[in-house]
């Protein structure tokens, strides 16, 4: 097990999915994390320097997660200052969240890289969480969810792995210099995840692909801003062009077992609840 001479694990994104359970496990290994959100003690905001430096202090490891996303534009420029700042306060380790095939995400981990601090890259996909935890739970909820990509295939990966991997990361060795591409273990459709979950549900669901210029519009009908919509359109635009259809060993390599199977997330979602349609 890997110490910090009793410092402190910032984690930001700490009330996202997957920051949220880094922030989890961490405390379950009794190595209580700083959480980094606008909400945090001290407060830190990716959009704002002066929060970092002190979220920054007496911390010895930390997990990037950019908020919106490591894939949107002057992410890696503001990445990169963030590992500088960071390396400069004294912390050692940096883990990454980054996307698998966005250009903007690999420029996020060329500045971790060079930050001078020991790394470590945690790759992923889309994440099945995003059907219940993010807007898609409505769509879900609602009985139709449409995004702009076609018969493309995905290795849909589970937020638990994620945050087991970068955990991992955080506090053990052997880790550093690593870079885990973490998915699942099969491919699917987006038709075919909407499908397993209409099944879990005993719902009849619909996938429904669109343009990117109908799925920006939906977004900001729902509410979303248009500096998020349009760049999550894009995102989506760039990598679901078969660049993800495969299988990587992310989570063999790190944990030393195989990653969780969609249908697993699907079952244990679906019986939350958290999919009927009279869910608010």
């Amino acid at each position: 097990m890997r110490t910090t001479d009793g410092r402190k694990t910032l984690v930001l994104a700490g009330t996202g999915k997957t920051g949220r359970r880094v922030v989890e496990r961490l405390t379950a290994r009794g190595l209580p994390p700083r959480v980094g959100s606008r909400s945090g003690n001290p407060p830190f905001d990716w959009r704002d320097q002066a929060t970092w430096e002190p979220a920054l202090q007496g911390v010895g490891a930390a997990y990037v997660a950019y908020h919106p996303d490591a894939a949107f534009p002057g992410a890696a420029k503001t990445v990169g200052a963030f590992a500088e700042l960071a390396v400069r306060c004294g912390v050692t380790r940096l883990v990454l969240l980054a996307d698998r095939g966005a250009s903007e995400a690999e420029r996020c981990e060329g500045a971790v890289r060079e930050s001078g601090a020991e790394w470590t890259v945690v790759r992923t996909g889309f994440i099945s969480q995003n059907f219940s935890e993010d807007v898609l739970a409505d769509a879900v909820r609602a009985g139709v969810v449409a995004l702009p990509v076609g018969e493309v295939t995905e290795p849909f990966t589970d937020a638990e792995d994620i945050a087991d991997v970068a955990t991992a990361a955080l506090t053990e060795d052997g880790h550093v210099a690593e870079t885990y591409e973490v998915t699942g273990p099969r491919l699917l459709t987006f038709a075919e995840a909407v499908a397993e979950i209409g099944e879990a549900t005993g719902r009849t669901l619909r996938y429904r692909p669109v343009s990117l210029e109908l799925f920006t519009q939906g977004l900001k009908e729902r509410g979303t801003p248009a500096h998020f919509a349009r760049p999550l359109a894009d995102l989506m635009a760039e990598v679901f062009d078969g660049r993800r259809a495969c299988l990587a060993d992310g989570v063999q390599r790190a944990l030393g077992r195989e990653p969780r199977d969609f249908t697993h997330y699907v079952h244990a979602t679906a019986a939350t609840g958290v999919w009927s349609p009279n869910r608010q």
